[in-house]
């Protein structure tokens, strides 16, 4: 049986906990040797012992169902409790438990087919109520308790939109524990004879106490504060449930208060339906989708189409003797629902005004931002639309050089003056990780004593990275705020959508860090601290201000963007993309720029499955994000210990670890590793809070040079071609598997095979392989594992494009737009002519966006100068997409008499 280390969350332990259990029972009942027997009744001890302090946060089987079923044990009624076990087990694994009472006593089963979940269809699912838990909070007797339970169930009525149970805890603690274990959980009713303290001690739990809280805080409250300030931290671990505080303090007490999520304060009374109504209307608030119901109906209403899109209805397909397969393929309600209408009852995307406003006020309150809009076109345009409604041609904008290739082409579009960050890289991984604050810092302390720093618009940064590296993202707003307090932040989180909802990633996120930032300027003690660090700062030079932590004024403003590729990590068709928005100044500043940006790349023919899309997923994650996210954390740490524990996996692979993707001067937790063969799980929670960077456990990086192939062809012969895993991102010598909240364990197992079958394949292929083929496999693996060219950094920009020599901002659109002009452009092959013109010393200047896959972002950008380095990572690159490139051609560069020409024009308008 495996320990509780094994295990990286509660509900996968308590998953296997009653797999175990079920089949301990079974063995029981089936009367084995007295040897086998006592074997069987150690484990179900065991079994039962680790179970009963999980089950108390659970409404199923529930508290008196699991002592029954001891009791069963303790009496030998081996056959009785193998039955009631395999009930348990089963409704758990198949959520009939949502759908029906289950009882487990033999004699009230009708048949075993209606046991069976599988059987219903994904329509009935759907008709079926949805089903959640309300947890109490209040120290009761059992007699009590049971009383509470029966009053609640006394208020259901047939109309109910939902069903849900109860489940009661004693304390603060166990409150919060409950929250966090249980995933069921829409609402708390918080009433006044709750305790602090649990009476459990067991080291999983206070791991997820102090997740939650921390205990001193806790430990420091006055008794009549236990149910308020139990709202404000369950507001900080899962701020999309709703609570209801029943208290005796007066009105006065409790009306200057911050009640965190309570919806509603309860006076000293037990009005059971009052209660009843306010949680079935607080569920139902996240459960509407006012897009997507108005596009439900719209389909069902009878119409006369008369204007673009013969495939609304579905007529062009059901008239047709040549494409009915298409419509056999997707069904008729898809093509029901399409239209380009903006009437009967459904909304613009340009100027919304009904449902789809309606829905993205939800997607607002979901993600925690101020505004949020809705693209249909990907990511790639909502960073371009967030570029063009706040940079301003000039306008100096410090972005990170390995972004994602939209943010480059929204550069150019805007006219901004662009100022590249360098990560720091990864040679031996063929990869980058994330800008480091210190250089984010230099680069603005340089433009600050250039006289700059009104020009600086914009720091642009991609929050998660493709590999998974996480910022610091309050630190790094904090710090660059003190030196210009109205800068800009765009975050990339394309790869980020799901980290909202859970606790430990939700505080790395763009829109919770700016909440947060809000909060804290506004706060006295901060006020003081500003003040305090002002004094001991005066007259500092940049290396310490470099290397101080600093905290910004006050007065400074809170204006954070984060563009977010829902479709990619959520539940949405593809292309579905959000714009979340905390702009203190977005309303008398941005608003109307926003608008004709987003007018600018919004199609007025947006695709409204996608909208709807969008619009359900937000309701998904409101409402079951937190258990889909944690399941899917505990794919990826499934998979992590799986390939580090196999001793045949370790010959060929290995886990990139944080240590491995993550500079030691970067991890200030010191924790290299969220799992060790030896001590089992590291707690995430430690390095998420203090380091500067992380890293994204639900990403799995493998390096497979071990194997004699690089990523691209391990990706493509071995996994996509042989075996149908589909992957998107390869270095060199790296393949990287992402988990995602539709991630199975069975999908986990199935990659674990094929990994050990290709180890066993390569055991076999080297043992009978002749010493030649043996010292050519090495010296494969070799050039992939050691002989790797190393990355280099942005160059910079060529003198034409720069506006002085002091810093290294460049105009990258007056670049991009001079090699329109063939004339002003020319071919240099790299292996000849441009390996010739560098050692003449000449200057080699790309006229064009050079992106190699992978790495997938430009190594070079018009009106950048090609260094030796670039020139030799492109020789070194082995890659079979180069975008930008011509192999039968060569590299693309702007002759010497272009650049003179521009030069020269540059030196004429500064002159005048």
């Amino acid at each position: 049986m495996h320990s509780v280390n094994d295990y990286h969350s509660a509900i996968q332990l308590r998953s296997d906990r009653w797999s175990a259990l079920r089949e301990a029972t079974s063995s029981l009942a089936r009367k084995p040797s007295e040897r086998q027997a006592n074997k069987c009744k150690a484990a179900i001890e065991e079994l039962f012992v680790s179970l009963a302090v999980i089950e108390p946060y659970w409404a199923f089987p529930g508290m008196a169902a699991f002592d029954h079923m001891r009791r069963q044990f303790e009496h030998g009624s081996f056959d009785d409790l193998s039955f009631a076990v395999n009930r348990v087990t089963r409704a758990l694994t198949t959520g009939a438990y949502r759908r029906r009472h289950i009882p487990l006593e033999r004699d009230s089963i009708d048949s075993e087919e209606h046991d069976d979940e599988a059987m219903l269809s994904p329509e009935a699912r759907a008709m079926s109520k949805p089903y959640f838990e309300v947890l109490i909070v209040d120290q009761v007797n059992e007699h009590q308790e049971r009383w509470l339970k029966s009053n609640v169930n006394r208020m259901r009525r047939s109309e109910d939109p939902f069903i849900y149970e109860a489940v009661v805890v004693p304390s603060l603690e166990d409150a919060l524990i409950a929250v966090l274990f249980n995933y069921n959980i829409q609402a708390i009713v918080v009433r006044p004879g709750l305790v602090l303290q649990s009476k459990v001690d067991q080291p999983i739990l206070t791991k997820y106490l102090n997740n939650a809280g921390g205990q001193e805080q806790i430990e420091a409250m006055a008794p009549e504060d236990i149910g308020p300030e139990l709202c404000r931290l369950i507001a900080r671990v899962r701020p999309e449930l709703d609570a209801y505080l029943v208290t005796e303090r007066s009105v006065e007490d409790i009306a200057g208060l911050d009640l965190g999520i309570c919806r509603r304060v309860f006076y000293n009374q037990e009005d059971f339906m009052e209660l009843h109504l306010n949680i079935l209307r607080g569920v139902q608030a996240r459960n509407k989708t006012p897009f997507f119901n108005a596009l439900v109906e719209y389909s069902r209403q009878p119409t006369g189409v008369f204007h673009a899109l013969p495939i609304s209805r579905g007529k062009s397909i059901t008239r047709s003797h040549w494409i009915q397969d298409m419509g056999a393929f997707y069904g008729p309600n898809i093509f029901m629902a399409e239209t380009s209408a903006t009437s009967g009852g459904l909304d613009s995307l340009l100027e919304p005004h009904g449902p789809i406003k309606e829905a993205q006020e939800l997607a607002a309150r979901a993600f925690g931002s101020k505004q949020t809009f809705f693209a249909t076109n990907g990511t790639s345009t909502c960073n371009k639309i967030v570029v063009q409604a706040l940079v301003r041609p000039g306008d100096i904008v410090l972005v990170d050089r390995d972004c994602h290739k939209s943010h480059h082409y929204g550069m150019v579009l805007a006219g901004a003056q662009v100022c590249y960050l360098d990560s720091y890289p990864l040679d031996e991984f063929s990869m980058y990780g994330a800008v480091p604050l210190h250089e984010i810092k230099h680069q603005l302390l340089k433009l600050k004593a250039a006289g700059k720093l009104d020009k600086v618009r914009m720091l642009l940064l991609t929050n998660c990275t493709f590999d998974g590296i996480v910022y610091n993202v309050e630190r790094v707003m904090e710090e660059c705020l003190a030196i210009k307090p109205d800068l800009i932040f765009l975050w990339d989180e394309a790869w980020f959508a799901f980290a909202r909802f859970s606790p430990t990633y939700r505080q790395r996120t763009a829109m919770n860090a700016a909440n947060t930032l809000r909060a804290k300027l506004r706060s006295n003690d901060y006020a003081e601290a500003y003040e305090k660090q002002q004094k001991k700062l005066k007259d500092a030079d940049e290396e310490t201000l470099l290397k101080t932590r600093l905290i910004p004024p006050p007065s400074a403003r809170v204006r954070v963007y984060a563009t977010q590729s829902t479709h990619k990590t959520l539940t949405s068709l593809r292309q579905g993309s959000m714009i979340h928005v905390n702009d203190q100044d977005f309303k008398g500043e941005v608003e109307q720029s926003f608008h004709e940006a987003y007018m600018t790349h919004t199609s007025t023919s947006p695709n409204y499955q996608i909208i709807a899309s969008l619009d359900v997923g937000r309701r998904q994650v409101e409402l079951e994000g937190f258990e889909f996210v944690q399941r899917q954390v505990e794919a990826a740490m499934s998979m992590r210990r799986a390939i580090s524990d196999h001793p045949l996996l370790q010959k060929y692979f290995k886990v990139l670890t944080a240590g491995d993707m993550i500079p030691e001067a970067h991890r200030e937790s010191g924790v290299t590793s969220y799992y060790d063969t030896e001590q089992g799980w590291t707690d995430l929670w430690d390095c998420w809070e203090k380091d500067e960077f992380v890293l994204d456990a639900t990403r799995v990086t493998l390096s497979v040079g071990g194997t004699g192939w690089d990523g691209d062809t391990f990706k493509t012969d071995i996994l996509m071609d042989k075996y149908g895993i589909q992957i998107n991102k390869t270095s060199r010598n790296t393949v990287l598997f992402m988990t995602n909240i539709g991630t199975t364990r069975s999908s986990v197992a199935y990659l674990i095979e094929v990994l050990v079958e290709i180890a066993k394949g390569l055991d076999d292929l080297l043992d009978d392989a002749s010493r030649m083929e043996k010292l050519s496999f090495e010296r494969r693996v070799r050039n992939l594992m050691e002989d790797l060219p190393p990355l280099p950094d942005f160059s910079r920009f060529h003198d034409a494009f720069r506006a002085d020599g002091v810093t290294t901002e460049g105009d990258i659109r007056t670049a991009y737009y001079l090699s329109y002009d063939e004339k002003n452009c020319d071919y240099l092959e790299l292996q000849g002519s441009l390996q010739d013109a560098l050692d003449a010393g000449e200057e080699v200047v790309s006229a064009s966006f050079i992106i190699p896959y992978p790495p997938g972002f430009p190594i070079l950008v018009p009106g950048q100068v090609v260094s030796k380095e670039i020139l030799a990572f492109m020789r070194a690159l082995d890659v079979n997409e180069i975008h930008g490139y011509r192999a039968d051609l060569g590299l693309r560069v702007f002759t010497p008499d272009a650049l003179a020409r521009k030069s020269n024009k540059k030196l004429s308008t500064a002159a005048e």
